[in-house]
């Protein structure tokens, strides 16, 4: 069995350009992603999804300099771009990271791709409900679901964001939804989106270290002793880009 973390990784946000290369602490957050993507538990391979746009040619030369596998493909179907990835790579399956990530945690992804390497799911998450902080999201599924969504999803958020057609329980997709041993940790927000997202991973990762991937345990000490940081971005919404899609779908009549 080919089991293979896929990075999903842009220049292009429109609220923070150019955010999966920023530095955070020694080394740009793409690398975050990558090492803790490296250390999953289970995990085979790395492999970083980006598109064809002339912008992400930078991320594209990023990875070549440090020989990491990357796939280039759509830029806004990145359903599309996951099972060109998967197929290049030959996954049979997929843990979906995003490169707005930094402080995903191994231990905790690996429980969620556990859950399809076992064959108890043909797709997991740790992120609905949102259990865990905004930040942790990973999501695992077998190639057979993946190809089965780029084959049969229509509506443009299906095509955006990867996995809503497996998640549609219309489409009879064995789920399994893991939730935060720690408690209900959804409120807290350690995503990178916005300028006041990256001023609180800039000071958090201060205090963690920075040759390894740090755990939820040790983010939430440097938290509990510091809780002032959380106001640095306080009072963002969850999933933005999703309720825009959901809600172009629907002006669109989807």
């Amino acid at each position: 069995m080919t089991v293979v973390a896929i990075i999903q990784a842009r220049m292009g946000s429109t609220r923070l350009p150019g955010k999966v290369l920023a530095e955070l602490g020694p080394k740009p957050v793409l690398q975050w992603v990558v090492e803790a993507s490296r250390s999953i538990p289970g995990n085979g391979a790395v492999v970083v999804a980006t598109s064809t746009a002339q912008a992400d040619d930078a991320i594209a030369s990023w990875c070549g300099e440090r020989g990491i596998p990357v796939f280039r493909g759509h830029e806004d179907d990145v359903l599309d771009r996951f099972a060109g990835a998967a197929r290049e790579v030959g996954a049979d399956v997929i843990l979906r990271v995003t490169a707005d990530c930094p402080l995903l945690d191994p231990d905790e992804a690996g429980k969620v791709l556990a859950a399809v390497v076992d064959g108890r799911a043909d797709y997991a998450c740790n992120n609905e409900p949102p259990s865990y902080p905004d930040g942790l999201d990973c999501e695992a599924f077998t190639r057979q679901a993946l190809e089965a969504a780029s084959e049969r999803a229509r509506r443009p958020s299906e095509r955006e964001h990867v996995t809503l057609f497996i998640r549609d329980p219309a489409n009879r997709f064995r789920i399994e939804r893991l939730r935060c041993p720690l408690g209900e940790l959804g409120d807290e927000r350690w995503t990178l989106d916005n300028p006041e997202d990256l001023a609180f991973l800039r000071a958090v990762v201060r205090s963690l270290p920075s040759d390894r991937p740090p755990r939820l345990a040790e983010v939430l000490a440097v938290l509990d002793r510091s809780p002032e940081l959380r106001q640095l971005n306080r009072g963002i919404a969850r999933n933005e880009g999703l309720a825009r899609s959901l809600a172009r779908d629907r002006a669109a009549g989807f």
